[in-house]
């Protein structure tokens, strides 16, 4: 099956690093126009060879809209939005009675408040032309207790599922799909490789025991899965949340 993006323009944020430069590098090579933003300018170094680059602090409304707003002027128009900024924001798993208000809040702004406000901001032009795709990055994390043993991350995450099928309800009769990439855990960043040694050899065992293939992820394994979902071929698909887990015991 051939997937073409010839055309198209797509936003990705997170695009500095991991899932998200994974991101970046698959939709290019199926010839869409691609937009990097990130927080990190020096990181999005990477991927100024495959995609015009945006530095952007998304966590606030002001931020997103304004990046997208960049965007829309550098390319003239957005038909896709694929939402991986997150992550845990270095933080990792502690007893309920440690958590501040700070350390709350900063996880849901990276994973929760930046998807949406990205997402009120590019809507309007998607709608405007009958087309659009959006796809966040969820995780398994937002369809069980997390791993990280983080509960701002699980909680965001859950948080992130429930948005995308809101927004598929909402925005499906303008011919918008709004679906989820929920990946296992990806070695795909610095942040996740310190979460995977912390563990230990015995932990990291069950772990990979517990995946059908016997292996963790792979960037790549969820930037294939989300080019599909911002595909022609994936019209009829909305409101989903496609586990790329490597199958989960």
């Amino acid at each position: 099956m051939q997937l073409s993006f010839e055309g198209r323009v797509f936003a990705i944020t997170g695009a500095a690093q991991g899932i998200g430069a994974a991101i970046v590098t698959s939709l290019a090579e199926a010839g869409a126009t691609v937009a990097a933003i990130d927080i990190d300018t020096d990181g999005m170094a990477a991927v100024e060879d495959r995609a015009t680059t945006h530095p952007a602090d998304l966590g606030s409304r002001d931020g997103a809209h304004a990046a997208i707003a960049d965007i829309e002027t550098r390319h003239g128009r957005i038909d896709g939005l694929v939402t991986a900024a997150g992550g845990v924001r270095g933080q990792a798993g502690r007893p309920i009675e440690d958590i501040s208000e700070g350390d709350w809040r900063t996880i849901f702004a990276a994973n929760v408040d930046a998807a949406m406000w990205c997402a009120q901001a590019a809507a309007p032009g998607m709608k405007a032309r009958g087309w659009g795709r959006i796809v966040t990055i969820s995780s398994g994390a937002g369809l069980r207790p997390s791993l990280t043993g983080i509960q701002a991350y699980a909680s965001a995450k859950h948080a992130l599922v429930g948005l995308t099928r809101q927004l598929a309800l909402e925005l499906g009769p303008h011919g918008i799909t709004v679906n989820s990439v929920a990946p296992g855990f990806v070695l795909s960043n610095p942040s996740t490789e310190r979460q995977w040694d912390a563990f230990g050899p015995e932990r990291q065992k069950q772990i990979v025991q517990g995946i059908h293939m016997r292996r963790l992820g792979r960037a790549e394994d969820i930037a294939d899965a989300v080019t599909f979902l911002a595909s022609d071929r994936a019209e009829w698909i909305t409101g989903q949340i496609l586990s790329v887990d490597g199958g989960h015991g």
